[in-house]
């Protein structure tokens, strides 16, 4: 496989991976805007042929990356996001608490998007 692009699909709220001119795994998110902004992944799909390759973890790495260009942070639901903030603090700095609430409410509010 060749390098993989990392597309932001922002009106899809989609964090894409390409790689042979194909997604070959995405992140799919919303933005946050209250209390502030916030990038919020709420799920990772890597599609079954690619996993293995690092492509969910360039994906995450790619979402904090993001964030700090925007001068927002990342308020992850995704579990595996998740995991992989929690294994990298230096470039996952974490979400305050009730950032991470408001975007769980968010997500209530909005059912069937995710």
């Amino acid at each position: 496989m060749s390098d993989i692009e990392i597309r932001d699909d922002r009106a899809a709220g989609r964090l894409e991976a390409w790689g042979d001119g194909e997604v070959v795994g995405h992140i799919e998110y919303f933005v946050l805007t209250s209390p502030e902004h916030a990038l919020v992944p709420v799920h990772t799909i890597v599609e079954p042929a690619h996993e293995g390759k690092g492509i969910a973890g360039s994906l995450a790495r790619h979402m904090y990356v993001m964030a700090r260009d925007e001068g927002i942070v990342v308020a992850p639901l995704c579990p595996y996001v998740v995991k992989w903030a929690a294994r990298h603090p230096e470039e996952a700095p974490a979400a305050a608490p009730e950032l991470l609430r408001a975007a769980k409410e968010w997500l209530v509010a909005h059912p069937g998007r995710f």
